[in-house]
């Protein structure tokens, strides 16, 4: 019986006893047909097992590099901690290097560092600026980009929403919501140079063009802070008509209350708010209707392939490595889930 597994590993799918093992790979006597069968039927279930096989005992090390405010840096760290015990027989641990600061020079500081280190593969998530997109060249691990992508990189994938697609659905459903209403519509955005926020702001505009003619205003969170963010709406406020439909397209910390919080201080109001990311403070705005829906992808999901890719590129898991961008989850008060995930 030709193989490549050791009789200690045949023995345990057996259930049988190394020597008896030992006696019927080696054509000795004393063994029925029966347990030579049984033998042969463990090789070919090890043979179609031999991915899980190949993992067992095998330990990643993977550094996850994450400019973001800290509330969604949080969120990442919780979804690929509880995705950790899923990747058995794997072992992963994970380096977390968590940035609240606008500073590309910062991440440029951790990949370098993580390049003089034993890493298996790095998860990122930073701006697509050229110092960054450098500094990832420099890197020998395997380099997966999340939530928002690099491109010019040399990664071995994205994963993440369709980033475009998730803008183009925020459009459609506003334009959807209002009808034939007039109205202006307000796009509030980060400030950094996230390849990510400007696919959703591309493809809102896009999708919205083809529907009742709007101006768009844009609020840009310049300073991280929720308070000038709500400076930045009530400015815009006080110079326009009829704003009809929010877009939040990004994660800032504070920043979907601070949009609210201005409406109700100019007492104006607005018909839809759509925005991104289901986290405990955009889930309370949705559940008290100050938000219309959030647009949300399973980060749970998005951090298990990233893991996988990183096992492709290291060569242990089998099949090319594959973008498949996460769906799209349009989520109402009516089918939030009961607690923050």
């Amino acid at each position: 019986m030709k193989h490549s597994f050791r009789i200690r590993e045949i023995a345990a799918q057996a259930g049988l006893s190394e020597a008896t093992v030992d006696r019927v790979l080696n054509g000795r006597g004393g063994v029925r047909e029966s347990t030579a069968q049984e033998v042969r039927l463990a090789i070919a279930e090890l043979d179609r097992q031999r991915t899980q096989v190949r993992l067992g005992g095998r330990t990643f090390m993977v550094d996850v590099v994450v400019q973001a405010p800290p509330r969604f840096s949080a969120a990442i760290r919780a979804a690929l901690e509880a995705e950790l015990p899923g990747l058995r027989p794997a072992v992963f641990r994970a380096r977390f290097h968590l940035l609240d600061s606008p500073s590309a020079a910062d991440v440029e500081a951790v990949l370098d560092r993580i390049g003089r280190t034993r890493s298996h593969g790095v998860i990122l998530k930073a701006p697509d600026v050229p110092e960054v997109v450098a500094a990832t060249r420099r890197l020998t691990a395997p380099l997966v980009t999340l939530v928002t992508d690099l491109p010019g990189s040399p990664r071995v994938t994205y994963v993440g929403i369709d980033n475009r697609a998730a803008g183009a659905t925020a459009a459609y459903l506003i334009q959807h919501w209002l009808g034939d209403r007039p109205g202006d519509v307000l796009v509030v955005r980060g400030h950094g140079s996230f390849r990510g926020e400007d696919e959703r702001e591309a493809g809102f505009r896009a999708e919205l063009a083809g529907g009742v003619a709007r101006r768009v205003l844009e609020v840009v969170d310049a300073e991280d802070r929720a308070d000038a963010v709500g400076a930045g709406i009530r400015e815009v406020l006080a110079g326009h008509g009829p704003v009809r439909a929010i877009y939040s397209l990004y994660a800032g910390a504070g920043g979907n209350a601070a949009v609210v919080a201005a409406f109700a201080t100019q007492h104006r109001s607005y018909d839809v708010f759509v925005a991104h990311d289901l986290d405990g403070e955009n889930t309370a705005l949705l559940r008290e209707r100050k938000l219309s829906v959030v647009l949300h992808h399973d980060l749970r999901t998005d951090l298990r392939r990233a893991c996988h890719a990183i096992m492709q590129a290291q060569g242990v898991l089998p099949g090319p490595v594959r973008t498949n961008p996460s769906a799209v989850q349009v989520i109402t008060p009516h089918n939030a889930p009961p607690v923050e995930f």
